[in-house]
């Protein structure tokens, strides 16, 4: 009897998300254990446990999951973990906290669509800011869009916070590879008008970018906004656009909405969740594999 597939799903926070759980159940894991709490001293024995009490040919009906809320935790859990193995005793491993790693992914990639298929461009030598860009979501798009050769500027109501998460993002995240500024939200005008692209990845229910801000902004192409809950995000840009040109913008901007955003995020998700069911050898999963999923999807559907 084929002993059955399950996903052990830990997380730093009091609860796991259902969202992650429904995920996990609908992409074909039979089980989703959760552990809470997690601290990262725990991962080595978690993981140690869950290798060892499967033989070598089951092993790969076993998977991890890494969630919680902090990008940096996850990624030192995710590296904890691939340390953790013992080959062949070794299964794969997918970190996305607070679906940041997808939803940045699917954020970028729908980004980066619009500026071809709209503008015949490529993200390179773009200037991008990413509004309220100090959370999960905001440092994991930066990261992606500057990998993908953009110029990337976080932007934070806390100048220091946001130097401090630029400096997190240029060099443990993008190993040194990449670098990514900071700005306060005070100049957020001043910004804007030489933006080629806008991530808003603040609080839901905030307004991060008025009309008045669009209008004046003479080079911007794309808006995206994470947020589904009142006020938008971005004035002008609504839930459901996707590729819809901004009303006010004197640049013939298009604007993407959390929705449009949200269904890539589910079939990044989604994918990645079935490539660990489907691989003969263990991978370690996290941003940069979510974004070359997003963008294929993306590509298959245009």
């Amino acid at each position: 009897m084929e002993k059955p597939l399950i996903l052990h799903m830990l997380t730093t926070a009091k609860n796991l998300s259902p969202f992650d759980v429904n995920m996990a159940l609908d992409a074909g894991w039979v089980a989703a254990l959760p552990y809470t709490n997690v601290e990262p001293g725990e991962v080595q024995g978690l993981v140690q446990d869950a290798i060892f009490s499967r033989s070598t040919k089951n092993l790969k009906r076993t998977g991890i999951f890494i969630g919680g809320r902090d990008t940096k935790q996850a990624m030192d859990m995710l590296k904890i973990s691939k340390h953790s193995m013992v080959p062949p005793f070794e299964v794969s491993v997918f970190a996305d906290p607070s679906g940041a790693f997808t939803t940045a992914a699917g954020m970028v990639a729908a980004v980066e669509h619009e500026l071809m298929t709209k503008f015949n461009t490529t993200l390179a030598g773009k200037n991008i800011l990413a509004l309220g860009g100090t959370g999960p979501v905001g440092q994991a798009a930066a990261v992606i869009a500057a990998q993908a050769g953009a110029q990337v500027r976080i932007i934070g109501r806390q100048l220091e916070k946001a130097q401090h998460v630029a400096e997190l993002c240029s060099n443990e995240f993008g190993k040194g590879k990449i670098t990514i500024t900071a700005g306060a939200d005070a100049y957020k005008a001043e910004y804007m008008e030489t933006a080629d692209a806008i991530f808003a990845t603040g609080a839901a229910g905030i307004e991060l970018v008025s009309a008045e801000l669009i209008a004046h902004a003479a080079n911007l192409k794309v808006a995206a906004d994470v947020n589904a809950v009142p006020p938008a995000g971005i004035a002008g840009v609504d839930a459901f656009h996707n590729g819809t040109p901004i009303e006010g913008s004197c640049s013939g901007a298009v604007g993407i909405g959390a929705l449009a955003i949200g269904n890539v995020k589910y079939q990044t998700q989604n994918l990645l969740l079935k490539s660990m069911l489907n691989t003969e050898q263990p991978v370690y999963l996290h941003f940069e594999h979510a974004f070359e999923v997003a963008r294929n999807y993306i590509k298959s559907k245009a």
